[in-house]
C-alpha cells in the first residue's frame, strides 16, 4: 500500500463524539505497551505519527489519522495494565465498549498480541467482545522478533489454543523492528474496506 499522506484528526475521549465524516475505519486495540502506536508508524512508513512511549497506558483517547484523506486509522486506548486511576481505566472501558459495539464506519479491528506473551483474560474478553458485535478482526502477534524463528509458529500456535478465534479471523505475525507482516496486515485491510 503507498501511503502519500497522512494527516490528523483528532483525539476522543467519547466514543459518540467522533467525526460523523463518513470515512472508514480500522481500529487497533491490545493491552497497554503492546506495541500499538509502533505498528500503526510502521504501517504507515513514518516515525512519531503515533506516539510511542515505554510507559503503558500513555493513548488515553481514541486517535484518529486519515490516511490517503480515504480512510483512518484509530488508535484506541490500551488496556490492562496501566499506571492511572480506576475512573481513567474505568472510561477508557467505556471509550472502548461504545466503539466497538456502535461505531458505523469501523471496517475491521486489529488486535495486537505480544507474541512471547500467554493472552490474558482481558484478550480474550476483548476478542469474544469483537465477535458479539460481528466485527471483521485481524489478530497481529507483534514482536516477533524477540523471537527465534523456529519458536514463532510454536508460540502463536499455542496462543490461539487459548484465544479460540473463529474461522474468519485473520492471524498475522509482525515486527515492528523489521517489517516482517506488513504486507501481509494491508491486505488485510484493504480487504476489510472492500478494495482489491
Amino acid at each position: 500500500m503507498k501511503v502519500d499522506t497522512v494527516s490528523y484528526v483528532g483525539s476522543f475521549a467519547d466514543a459518540h463524539a467522533l467525526p460523523r465524516k463518513g470515512w472508514p475505519e480500522i481500529a487497533f486495540v491490545g493491552r497497554s505497551n503492546v506495541g500499538k502506536s509502533s505498528l500503526i508508524n510502521t504501517l504507515l512508513g513514518r516515525r512519531g505519527v503515533a506516539r510511542t512511549s515505554n510507559t503503558p497506558g500513555k493513548t488515553r483517547t481514541a486517535n484518529l489519522y486519515l490516511v490517503n484523506d480515504a480512510f483512518c486509522f484509530v488508535d484506541m486506548p490500551g488496556y490492562g495494565y496501566a499506571q492511572v486511576s480506576k475512573e481513567e481505566r474505568s472510561k477508557w472501558q467505556e471509550l472502548l465498549t461504545t466503539y466497538l459495539a456502535e461505531r458505523d464506519a469501523l471496517r475491521g479491528v486489529v488486535q495486537l498480541l505480544d507474541a512471547r506473551r500467554t493472552p490474558a483474560s482481558a484478550d480474550i474478553d476483548l476478542l469474544l467482545s469483537l465477535f458479539d458485535a460481528g466485527r471483521r478482526c485481524c489478530l497481529a502477534f507483534n514482536k516477533v522478533d524477540k523471537l527465534s524463528r523456529g519458536s514463532v509458529r510454536k508460540m502463536i500456535a499455542e496462543h490461539l489454543r487459548i484465544l479460540e478465534p473463529d474461522q474468519g479471523t485473520a492471524v498475522v505475525a509482525f515486527s515492528s523492528e523489521t517489517g516482517e507482516g506488513k504486507k501481509e496486515l494491508w491486505i488485510w485491510i484493504k480487504e476489510s474496506m472492500g478494495e482489491v
